[in-house]
Parts: C-alpha cells; sequence; structure tokens
C-alpha cells in the first residue's frame, strides 16, 4: 500500500522515476503529533496515508511548482505537522499610525505575501519592497493537527459563545469572521454544499479565520504558498514576469489531491493529553472565555469519530482584537488588522514558537505578550498576574500539557 501511495504522491509533484519524496519518513508512526484518530475504518485509513504522503511530497517545476512559491510542500511550512519552520513575511502600507493600512495600496501590484522562489519559467520573485510607510510581519503557520475537530463544530455553537460573550459586559467581545467561499464549484457536498456566490461562511481556518473548509484551505495553500493550481482554484499566481502558466500545461494536480491533504488533516488526531492540575485556575483568571475547552460537532460530520462530541479543542473561533503591537495592518474579510482568531490549544507542547507571528518561545511568554494597548486580553492577563507564584507555575503547566 505504501509503495502504491509513494508513486502516486511522486507523478504529482513531479519527481524524477527512483526518487522517492518520502526517503527517511515514516507515514503513520508512533509521534503522537501525527497519529491519525483512532479505530478509523479502512477507507479512512487509507486516505490518511495517501494524504500523509501528499501533504510531505516534494513539487517540482514537472508537477506545476511555480512561478512564484514560498515553499515547495506543505510539510515544508507545517513541518512535523506544526513545529515550523515555514514563516512567511507578510507587508502593506500603512497609514501614519503605523498599523491601519493606507487607502493607497497600488504599489504592491503583486499583493502582501513574499514569494521568494521561482520555477517554471519565472526569473523575478516576489520580495519585500523597498517602500516608505511600509509595516512588515511574519506569520507562523498553524498546526495542523486536530483540524478535523475544527471543521466538524456546528455553527450555531460558535455563534452561541459569541452571543454569550457580547453579554458578558467586559472587554473580551469576540465575533466569526463571516467569508465568501472564494474558489470553483465542487462536483461532491461529502463535508458541505457551500459554492460559489456564498458569501456568509464561518470561517475557522487561518489565522484570521478567513477560510471555512478545509478542502478549501488545501486548495488555497497549494495555489497560495506553491503555485500549484487545482479544479478549485485553477489560476496561477499574478506575477511580476506575466506567466499565466507553468511548465505543466494547465491544471496542475485533480480533485482528488486536494481532497486528500484535506482529509489528512482531518484525520490528524488530537495528540493525546496527560491531565495536570490548572484547569480550574485556567477558568478563573478567565483563560476559557476565549480558549473554550469544549465545543458541540455537528451530528451529520461524515467522520464518524468526530460526528456529536465535545470537541476538545480551546478555542472559540472567533476574531479577538489583540491590541496596537498585534496589528499587522492587513484586512482579511471582516477581520481588521488587530484582530486575530483564538489559536487552539491543540498540542501546544510540540510547538516550537507560539503567537500568530512565532513571538513567543514559551508559554509564559505567549500569556504576558496578550498583554497590549487595546487588547481584550488585558483583564485576563491581570488576573494571571495577581495569582501566586505557585498557582501561575500551576495554569502554565496545564496549558502546556495540552
Amino acid at each position: 500500500m505504501r509503495g502504491r501511495w509513494i508513486a502516486a504522491a511522486m507523478a504529482v509533484a513531479g519527481c524524477d522515476a527512483g526518487e522517492d519524496p518520502l526517503a527517511g519518513l515514516v507515514l503513520v508512526g508512533t509521534d503522537p503529533s501525527d497519529a491519525p484518530i483512532a479505530s478509523l475504518d479502512a477507507d479512512w485509513a487509507e486516505r490518511f496515508a495517501a494524504g500523509d504522503a501528499l501533504f510531505e511530497a516534494p513539487f517540482r517545476e514537472a508537477g506545476g511548482l511555480g512561478p512564484v512559491y514560498v515553499r515547495h510542500a506543505c510539510g515544508s511550512c507545517h513541518a512535523d505537522d506544526g513545529r515550523g519552520p515555514g514563516i512567511v513575511d507578510k507587508f502593506v502600507r500603512v497609514e501614519a499610525d503605523g498599523a491601519t493600512p493606507a487607502a493607497d495600496q497600488s504599489a504592491l501590484e503583486w499583493g502582501n505575501t513574499a514569494r521568494p522562489h521561482v520555477a517554471g519559467g519565472a526569473v523575478t520573485p516576489l520580495v519585500i519592497p523597498d517602500l516608505p510607510d511600509l509595516l512588515v510581519t511574519s506569520r507562523a503557520p498553524p498546526a495542523v493537527f486536530g483540524r478535523g475537530y475544527l471543521e466538524a463544530i456546528r455553527d450555531d455553537e460558535i455563534l452561541r459563545v459569541a452571543d454569550a460573550q457580547a453579554a458578558r459586559g467586559d472587554a473580551i467581545t469576540g465575533r466569526p469572521n463571516r467569508v465568501p467561499w472564494a474558489s470553483e464549484a465542487r462536483p461532491d457536498a461529502r463535508f458541505h454544499d457551500h459554492g460559489p456566490g456564498d458569501d456568509a461562511l464561518i470561517g475557522r481556518f487561518g489565522l484570521k479565520a478567513r477560510v471555512a473548509t478545509l478542502d478549501e484551505f488545501a486548495a488555497d495553500a497549494l495555489q497560495g504558498d506553491m503555485s500549484i493550481t487545482s479544479p478549485l482554484r485553477p489560476d496561477e499566481l499574478p506575477n511580476p514576469d506575466g506567466l499565466s502558466d507553468d511548465l505543466k500545461p494547465g491544471v496542475d494536480v485533480d480533485l482528488e489531491v486536494v481532497d486528500l491533504i484535506a482529509d489528512y488533516t482531518r484525520l490528524i488526531d488530537i495528540p493525546a493529553r496527560t491531565p495536570t492540575a490548572g484547569d480550574a485556575l485556567f477558568s478563573e483568571v478567565g483563560c476559557d472565555a476565549c480558549h473554550v475547552p469544549s465545543l458541540r460537532t455537528r451530528a451529520d460530520y461524515p467522520i464518524r469519530a468526530l460526528a456529536d462530541i465535545d470537541a476538545p479543542v480551546f478555542t472559540d473561533l472567533l476574531l479577538h482584537d489583540m491590541g496596537r503591537a498585534a496589528a499587522d495592518g492587513l484586512l482579511d474579510h471582516d477581520a481588521g488588522s488587530s484582530e486575530w482568531r483564538t489559536a487552539p490549544l491543540i498540542g501546544v507542547r510540540f510547538l516550537s514558537t507560539l503567537l500568530h507571528d512565532g513571538r513567543a518561545s514559551t508559554v509564559a511568554e505567549a500569556i504576558a505578550l496578550h498583554r497590549a494597548d487595546g487588547s481584550e486580553a488585558n483583564a485576563v492577563i491581570d488576573a494571571f498576574d495577581a495569582l501566586p507564584e505557585p498557582d501561575r507555575a500551576q495554569l502554565v503547566a496545564f496549558v502546556e500539557s495540552l
């Protein structure tokens, strides 16, 4: 079975004959951050293994890589399913306050993302331009384990939490990012029936929750990070060389490749947790207002193990204003410059960096950086700082155990 999927991954990615894109890798091993959901039936287990192979396989020019790209494999950004590297540079022209996007962005003809590599006949990379009033920030790619749980959460659960926060009467007032379906139509509705024209979906994926489903997230990442086109995203990225295709004419991968990668991320389990003391303190200081310990999933979600359960995701999937220090000047649909989706506290102990830009290297540091001018979390951080030191250490240890 493994050989079959390696051959398929090689063909899709454009690898040379005899080259194993997975050499030295274990597809389904003992790594608890890359384990499939328990009790999958044979079909889902096979899709997990196939998607794992494609997730790690490097794309080549013969497979459609380019014209401009960030990295050449999904796993290059989401190494070890969440432990980096994969930092992406973003940039935008801002007003004098250093955070508000300027009205005139015409100088950024090719968008707001640095894509420093070229392939497929291109010679001009997309680098950070030398312009005045340019705010340059970094984004760390989120981990991918446990993402099926997030997709399975009921819309009305997310809205319920938003309503509860609105009724609190304090600074914590999360809201969903209402996003459009930005891809072409798809022929089946296994996981959803979204399509062109839908413009008020609840975003869940991406650091500002700009994408609603994992299949669209996979298609978006293939196109945006590697310039790999698919039936959902058939157009090459605009580029300074004016290339509308690469060395693989037409669409680079079929829909099954997109779906296998999406299914792989759906099927990675939440790493097993060892319970520690500290959950009461987590609630006492108010961390659980945004990092909601569990949310109910849809009864009709196609992966049976994720249907109609309390998903232990520690997020509300809502946007929150994290203050001026977190502003990147970029707008993602309803998300403003300083608004970010609450990060799911899943597999925290496996992550080498924390926060949307990777500024924090420890949980304690990440907690401290929630404090900022205008941050919704300031009162919670006040409560955390007021705890006796042993209690603070216990709360940090609880988060580190998730």
